[in-house]
């Protein structure tokens, strides 16, 4: 547990360090000289902060892992949560990272108040010089998280506090999903420990979501809330599921546990779906007609770093150009609902396991994928009992991180454009694909097999072979 103890320290003071040190290649530069965040200016090189990152994701790979391995020996979980909230408390007074995605936010805030639609007007056609990437896309973000970022925008005024006020509720929102699923494995100290490696203190998942400060955690906090409301709250249950939604429409997927579970009671199925339906109905109803249409544009959209970015080449070498979006789409659809039964049999039938093997799946089969995606999954896991999964996770989100180290693409120096063009094209999506066929056979193999009950000890989790470890948005 010593080595995981300080892999996961060194990692935690890495990733506070590259903010820390302020804009710089991993850091976008934000408009405005006073107030937070607060960064020292150094103007760094931006070797250095890449090569600080890359340590960071390789010693919180390793903390991970090994946490997951000697779980039963890891620190008491009251010093988990405080440690990890301590951790993310200070990355909210320093400035994001790793993408430009806040800047977006920022953007999409600031239209709002100048009494644009952000799901028509894009940063453009403003202009808004400080918006780095996607300057010609309107938001993508569900109703909810474009009020967040309105209200964000209204209260800072310049971008720089608009983007402190989005990091403060970033960080309570990360930081109230650890309070959940601390109160949630309250009965086992083991699994309290656990959750807090997968959650509070995986310097992963805190790297991508409290360090970028992803709209991702807000929707997080909702689903779980959901989740731990338990089934005799169907209305309670509603409302949380339909926010989460109305944050990013593809947190959706974790209904279908609760939906699954109320199956053989229609009536508490009806209420249920009724009540989160209605949630969803009305937050779109205000944001406008066009809140969908930049949602089913992306679902198009095929990310370098996945699988099946090398199935779009094969495609073009066999057939000519073309970007072959509907085959791939109906071929994901298909792995999708492959992995997911397959993890359903394998994980169990009550609502969080339902919840974790479709959302998984969707991970697993998705043609766009980014790492701070998975950080719904790590949530979930920590809802379940330990199982191999915890190992494919962890070697999944690592090598997403590196594949995107980092997502932006300014300034970034020449000389490691290989980062691109060999790690996130072809190195990591050809290691995704065997990393994504090991689960299949695991999830299948293994159909079935009643796992470990959530309030009794639990085997310790395994990761996969060291064969699968080959090393925005």
């Amino acid at each position: 547990m010593r080595t995981s103890i300080g892999c996961v320290a060194g990692s935690l003071l890495l990733t506070i360090t590259i903010a820390l040190l302020g804009p710089s290649a991993m850091v976008p530069g934000l408009p405005g000289s006073a107030g937070p965040p607060y960064w020292l200016g150094v103007q760094p090189d931006g070797h250095l902060v890449i090569a600080l990152a890359a340590a960071a994701l390789a010693l919180g790979a390793i903390g991970l892992l090994t946490g997951l391995y000697a779980v039963r020996h890891a620190p008491d979980p009251r010093l988990l949560l405080i440690t990890g909230a301590t951790v993310v408390a200070i990355l909210a007074f320093l400035p994001p990272f790793g993408s430009a995605d806040h800047l977006n936010y920022a953007a999409y805030g600031h239209l709002v108040t100048l009494g644009f639609d952000p799901y028509v007007t894009v940063p453009a056609d403003i202009p808004l010089p400080w918006v780095e990437e996607w300057t010609r896309t309107p938001s993508v973000y569900g109703p909810l998280a474009t009020g967040a970022q309105a209200f964000a925008s209204w209260l800072g005024g310049s971008v720089r506090l608009t983007v402190f006020v989005l990091a403060l509720i970033n960080a309570a929102a990360f930081i109230a999903t650890a309070l959940l699923l601390h109160h949630a494995t309250r009965a086992d100290p083991v699994r309290q420990r656990r959750a807090a490696l997968l959650w509070t203190v995986n310097p992963l998942v805190i790297y991508q979501l409290a360090g970028g400060i992803h709209v991702d955690t807000l929707a997080i906090v909702f689903m779980i809330a959901a989740l731990v409301a338990g089934s005799r709250f169907a209305v309670r249950r509603g409302v949380l599921l339909g926010l989460g939604i109305a944050v990013k429409v593809t947190v959706g997927l974790v209904a279908l546990g609760p939906a699954w579970e109320s199956r053989r009671n229609p009536r508490m199925l009806a209420l249920l779906a009724g009540v989160a339906t209605a949630t969803v109905a009305v937050a779109y109803v205000i944001a406008g007609p066009h809140a969908f249409d930049q949602v089913l544009n992306a679902s198009k959209s095929v990310s370098l770093a996945t699988p099946w970015k090398l199935v779009q080449y094969g495609l073009q070498g066999l057939f000519g150009s073309g970007a072959y979006r509907i085959w791939i789409q109906i071929a994901s659809l298909i792995l999708l609902v492959a992995l997911a039964w397959g993890l359903v049999r394998r994980l169990g039938q009550d609502a969080v396991a339902v919840s974790l093997a479709f959302v998984v799946a969707w991970l697993f089969a998705s043609p766009y994928a980014l790492p701070w995606y998975d950080g719904l999954a790590f949530a979930l896991l920590a809802l379940v009992p330990a199982t191999a999964l915890d190992g494919f996770m962890a070697v999944r989100l690592a090598l997403l991180s590196f594949a995107y180290l980092p997502a932006r693409q300014a300034q970034q120096p020449a000389d490691l454009g290989w980062l691109v063009d060999v790690v996130r094209a072809r190195l990591v999506p050809w290691t995704l694909l065997a990393l994504t066929v090991a689960l299949g056979v695991w999830a299948w193999r293994g159909a079935g097999r009643v796992p470990t009950r959530p309030g009794s000890a639990e085997p310790r989790p395994s990761a996969p072979s060291p064969e699968s470890r080959s090393p925005s948005r």
